[in-house]
C-alpha cells in the first residue's frame, strides 16, 4: 500500500499530543477513533499520563511499540515539526497536522510550512490546517471535527474533498441529517504536500465512491486538477465542484477589455467545463446534486412529469424546471388514459403537468399504478414526485410504495417534500429516491444530471501546433493598434485595410484610396480605449476628414494632456456582427475569449472562454465549439432571415489568434482583436481593432 492508501485505511494510528480530556481538541481523536469502530491499534503519545480512554499512552515517539501507518499530530505550529521529523525517522508513511499558524497566516507562517515539509521528507502530510478526514466506509475517523459527535452516519457512495475543515464538518452533519450516505472525507486545507487533485485521483479508483464533491477555495496545480478530473470522467464517476470566490474582481486588465471580462472565476468556468466538472451554483448544490448522481441513473432528456396531490407545490416545481431550461409536457394519450384508470370522479387532473392525482387516504397501490405509468411514459426522461402533508403522515409507507417501482426504470426519480418533514426526506433519501425541501434544489439536481450525461470527453488529439512565426522585430511594449494588427496578420488574422497618417493632407489622400467612408482614429500605444477620450471618428468622407482630425487632436489633448502626433485611417466595414476575440492568462493557464465586441462587450458580458492545451493552439472543433457557446449565437447562424455570418471564417481566425497566444506565451502579456468584424458568409472575417502587450 502506498502512503495515501494508508492514509485512507491505516491499520495502526499514533496521535502525538492526546489529552486524557475528550472536550477538547487534543482529546477528540482518541475519543472518537473508538466510538466509530476502529479495530486498528492507537497509540496515544502523551509524556505526563501513563493512559487514555484504558490505552497505553507513549511518552515519545521513539516509545511506540511499532511504526504507525498514520500519526495525527495536534501539536502546535511552534512544535509540530519536531514530532514530523521524528515520525518520518522512524518510518511513518503519512502523517495529519492539524495546527493552524502556517502559510494561512502570511510569511512566518509560510516558512514554519516550509520547515514542516523539510522535516517530513518523504513522509506525506495532509495538511496543516487541517481538520482531518473520515472514512465512513471502513469506520476510520482521523479527524477532530465536532461533526462527529453524532453516533452513527449514513454510510454511501459520494466522496467528499475540502479544502476547508469546517466546510467539511457542515457538509458531514448535513449529509447525515438529510440521510445521505457518504464514503470518504478529506480536509486538504493548507495542502503544502497532498492536495485536491490527489484525493480525486484516489477516490476515482476507490470502488465504493460513485460520486466526488469538492469544496474548492482554489486550484493549486491545473493540470495535476485536469488529468484526475479527467481519470474520474473516463471511469464514469462524475465530479460536483462547489467554488467560492466567485464575487472577486479577478485579474485586472492593463489596457484590453479582456480580463475584465474573463476574471478568475471564469478561468474556473472554462477547466471545469473542459474536464466535465459539474459545477455547483449554491452551496445546498454541493449535497443535493451528487445526492441525485449517486443513485446512478441516466437523465436522457428534459422532459420531466410531475405527480402531486397538491396543486401549490406542483406549480412551485414546474415553475422552478422551467426556470432551469426544462420541460413539463402533459402526459401523452396513453398514459392519461392509464392514469384515468387508476382513480375515477373529478378530484383528479390528468390531462396536464403536473398530473395532480388526489390520494385520498394514502393508497399504496393508486401511488405505485400513477408512477409506473409515468415512467413507462415516452413522453418523459425523469418523475418528481411531491409528497404532502398526507404522504409524511405515514413517510414509511410512502417510501415504500416509490421505492417498489424504481427496479422497473433507470429514468431518475426525485421527491419534493413540501410541509417541513426532515424525517420523512431522509428516509426517501435512503430509500434510493432523492429528497429535496426545496423546488429549486429539484430543478438543480435534474440539471446536474443532464450536465453529467451531456458531456462528452474530449477526443485524445495531438495539440495544432503552427509553423512558427517570426515575430523578433515587435518590441516589448505595448503596441500602438497599427503594430498590433501587424502582428495578428502574422498569423493570419485577416486586418481591415489601413494607412498611418500625420496631417489632415495625409489623411484627405488616405481617405480617397480607402474610401468612400472611412474611419479616423488617434494612433497611440498608451491610449488604447481611444473612443473614451474623442479618439475615434467613423464615417466620414476625404472632404471631412482633414478638419476632423485637427478637431481631434484638439478633443483628445484637452481630455489627456497628450497631443496626438499620428492618426490611423481605416476602411470603414459597412456590415458584419462584431465580436470580440481576447486571451487572458492567469494562474489556472491561458484561455481564448470570444463574445459580442465594440463599445458594448463590457456591458452585454456575452462571453466564452476556452482553455489552451499546455502546448500548440485550439483545434477547429473546439473554436467552433466556442463560438456555438455565445448566447447571441444565433445572429451568426441566420437569425430571423438574417444572412449567415462566415463561420468558417471565424473559426479560422480563433484558430491563428490560439496560436499566436501558444507561440508567444509568456512573451504575450495581453492581446485583443475588438472589434472583429464576422462579415456574411463567403465574405470573410476582418481585424477593426487591435492590442497586444509584449514582454521580453
Amino acid at each position: 500500500m502506498d502512503a495515501i492508501s494508508r492514509l485512507l485505511q491505516p491499520r495502526s494510528v499514533a496521535v502525538i499530543g492526546a489529552s486524557t480530556d475528550a472536550g477538547k481538541t487534543a482529546g477528540r481523536p482518541v475519543a472518537y477513533l473508538r466510538k466509530h469502530g476502529f479495530s486498528g491499534d492507537i497509540y496515544p503519545v502523551n509524556p505526563r499520563v501513563d493512559a487514555i480512554d484504558g490505552l497505553p499512552c507513549y511518552a515519545d515517539i521513539a516509545s511506540l511499540p511499532a511504526v504507525p501507518d498514520v500519526a495525527i499530530v495536534l501539536l502546535g505550529a511552534e512544535r509540530a515539526h519536531i514530532a514530523v521529523r521524528e515520525l518520518a525517522a522512524r518510518g511513518t508513511p503519512a502523517a495529519i497536522v492539524l495546527a493552524s499558524g502556517y502559510s494561512e497566516t502570511g510569511a512566518a507562517g509560510a516558512h514554519r510550512q516550509a520547515q514542516l515539509i523539510e522535516a517530513a521528507g518523504g513522509m506525506r502530510i495532509l495538511g496543516p490546517n487541517t481538520i482531518g478526514l473520515v472514512n465512513l466506509t471502513d469506520g476510520i475517523v482521523l479527524s477532530a471535527s465536532g461533526a462527529l459527535e453524532m453516533d452513527r452516519f449514513p454510510v454511501g457512495n459520494i466522496g467528499v474533498v475540502s479544502q476547508s475543515g469546517g466546510i467539511l464538518g457542515a457538509l458531514l452533519s448535513r449529509a447525515a441529517a438529510r440521510g445521505i450516505g457518504l464514503s470518504k472525507l478529506v480536509s486538504t486545507s493548507n495542502e503544502a504536500d497532498l492536495d485536491l487533485s490527489d484525493f480525486v485521483d484516489r477516490l476515482v479508483d476507490d470502488p465504493a465512491t460513485r460520486v466526488i464533491a469538492l469544496y474548492v477555495e482554489g486550484v493549486r496545480d491545473p493540470e495535476k486538477f485536469r488529468a484526475a478530473a479527467l481519470k474520474a470522467a473516463r471511469n464514469g464517476k462524475p465530479v460536483v465542484a462547489f467554488k467560492v470566490g466567485r464575487s472577486e474582481a479577478g485579474a485586472k486588465a492593463a489596457v484590453s477589455h479582456t480580463g475584465a471580462l474573463a476574471g478568475a472565476d471564469r478561468m474556473y468556468d472554462a477547466l471545469f467545463q473542459q474536464v466535465g466538472v459539474i459545477r455547483a451554483q449554491t452551496f445546498a448544490d454541493l449535497l443535493d446534486i451528487p445526492a441525485a448522481l449517486a443513485t446512478g441513473r441516466v437523465l436522457r432528456g428534459n422532459r420531466v412529469a410531475i405527480l402531486t396531490s397538491t396543486g401549490g407545490a406542483g406549480t412551485l416545481v414546474s415553475d422552478s424546471l422551467g426556470v432551469s431550461g426544462f420541460e413539463t409536457p402533459p402526459p401523452d394519450a396513453p398514459t392519461a388514459a392509464r392514469l384515468r384508470a387508476l382513480q375515477t370522479g373529478d378530484h383528479a387532473a390528468l390531462d396536464r403537468n403536473p398530473i395532480d392525482v388526489t390520494l385520498a387516504g394514502l393508497q399504496p397501490e393508486l401511488l405505485r399504478g400513477a408512477i409506473q405509468a409515468l415512467l413507462d411514459s415516452p413522453s418523459y426522461d425523469a418523475l418528481v414526485i411531491i409528497v404532502g402533508s398526507s404522504g409524511v403522515a405515514m413517510p414509511e409507507l410512502m417510501a415504500g410504495a416509490i421505492a417498489d417501482c424504481l427496479h422497473t426504470s433507470d429514468k431518475p426519480v426525485v421527491a419534493y417534500i413540501s410541509p417541513h418533514a426532515p424525517e420523512a426526506a431522509a428516509l426517501l433519501t435512503q430509500r434510493g429516491v432523492p429528497a429535496f425541501v426545496a423546488a429549486e434544489s429539484c430543478a438543480a439536481a435534474l440539471d446536474g444530471m443532464l450536465r453529467a450525461a451531456r458531456w462528452k470527453m474530449p477526443p485524445a488529439v495531438a495539440a495544432i501546433r503552427a509553423p512558427e512565426v517570426a515575430v523578433a522585430d515587435f518590441p516589448a511594449a505595448s503596441l500602438d493598434e497599427a503594430q498590433a494588427k501587424q502582428l495578428f496578420a502574422r498569423f493570419g488574422i485577416p486586418c481591415v485595410r489601413e494607412i498611418v497618417v500625420g496631417t489632415p493632407e495625409e489623411a484627405q489622400r488616405a481617405a480617397r484610396e480607402l474610401g468612400p467612408r472611412v474611419v479616423l482614429k488617434i494612433l497611440s500605444g498608451e491610449i488604447t480605449h481611444k473612443s473614451d477620450v474623442g479618439g475615434v471618428a467613423v464615417n466620414l468622407t476625404a472632404e471631412e476628414i482633414g478638419s476632423r482630425l485637427s478637431e481631434m487632436a484638439t478633443e483628445v489633448k484637452a481630455r489627456t494632456g497628450t497631443s496626438p502626433k499620428r492618426f490611423l485611417v481605416q476602411e470603414m466595414v459597412a456590415e458584419g456582427t462584431e465580436l470580440i476575440l481576447g486571451m487572458h492568462r492567469d494562474p489556472l493557464g491561458t484561455a481564448i475569449l470570444l463574445g459580442m465586441g465594440g463599445v458594448t462587450a463590457e456591458l452585454l458580458k456575452d462571453t466564452t472562454l476556452c482553455l489552451l492545451p499546455p502546448q500548440g493552439g485550439l483545434g477547429r472543433a473546439d473554436a467552433l465549439a466556442l463560438a456555438r457557446r455565445l448566447r447571441t449565437w444565433p445572429l451568426l447562424d441566420g437569425f430571423r432571415g438574417r444572412p449567415k455570418a462566415d463561420v468558417d471564417a471565424l473559426v479560422s481566425a480563433i484558430v491563428a489568434f490560439s496560436q499566436m497566444a501558444g507561440q508567444l506565451g509568456e512573451r504575450l502579456v495581453e492581446a485583443e482583436v475588438n472589434p472583429l468584424f464576422v462579415l456574411p458568409a463567403g465574405q470573410g472575417v476582418r481585424a477593426a481593432d487591435g492590442v497586444a502587450v509584449l514582454r521580453n
